[in-house]
């Protein structure tokens, strides 16, 4: 059965870490609606002076943050003593467990931008004092499928026909696509009936049943097998 929208709503401008400023598609207010989904937040930004302040050292507990770069790479580092940089197509999801203080320090691209997105995610409550981890995920790494429409899904995590996605072990067991669905073409994407289902369109417009859906917007999904 293919999933209703139950939900459409347009990111809004917001200001986070020390003067970043983003756009939340959701999050601080209806993340029941998402559960286990906490937030998203979409950094990108052709101007420096919007995000180079970046997210100082700052505590996280019993969720993860998933940060997938498109644009540009930030620079992180924790209180357990791990540090690296995450660039273009790379992934990084990073299990908070029972406790962990990082920083994360953007840098522009050589043309001055910045793409991005940070997803939170909730832990189980028996999962909550698990012991913090990173998976940094390098864009080759990732695999695309490329349908009969010429649809393109790059697998971060889950499974599409078949092709499994680099990021594992995960609690809650998510599905992490990229899709990219070219002009005039149609796809449908199967999901886990009993799983909160949600896309964010960010280049171009979709068409989902007869509903336009334009950048930066986010759509909910009620239950159902499939979009």
């Amino acid at each position: 059965m293919l999933r209703k929208i139950r939900l459409i709503k347009k990111a809004k401008p917001t200001i986070e870490g020390a003067g970043v400023h983003l756009q939340r598609a959701f999050g601080f207010g209806d993340e029941r609606l998402f559960d286990p989904f906490l937030m998203l937040d979409d950094f990108r930004n052709d101007d420096t002076r919007n995000y180079m302040a970046g997210f100082p050292w700052h505590p996280h507990r019993g969720i993860e943050t998933i940060t997938y770069m498109l644009e540009g790479s930030a620079e992180h580092a924790d209180s357990m003593g791990n540090s690296g940089v995450i660039r273009k197509g790379d992934v990084q999801w990073m299990t908070a467990g029972k406790g962990i203080i990082h920083q994360e320090m953007p840098k522009p691209n050589p043309i001055g931008r910045m793409y991005g997105f940070q997803l939170w995610a909730n832990l189980p409550k028996v999962q909550k004092m698990m012991r913090p981890r990173y998976q940094d995920i390098k864009a080759e790494q990732i695999p695309t499928v490329k349908t009969s429409s010429g649809a393109e899904v790059k697998v971060i995590c889950g499974a599409f026909q078949g092709v499994k996605g680099p990021v594992e072990d995960i609690v809650i067991e998510p599905q992490y696509w990229d899709v990219s669905v070219p002009a005039n073409s149609e796809l449908t994407l199967p999901t886990p009936e009993e799983h909160t289902c949600f896309i964010y369109a960010y280049d171009g417009d979709a068409l989902i049943g007869e509903q336009r859906v334009p950048n930066r917007q986010v759509v909910l999904f009620e239950e159902g097998d499939a979009i």
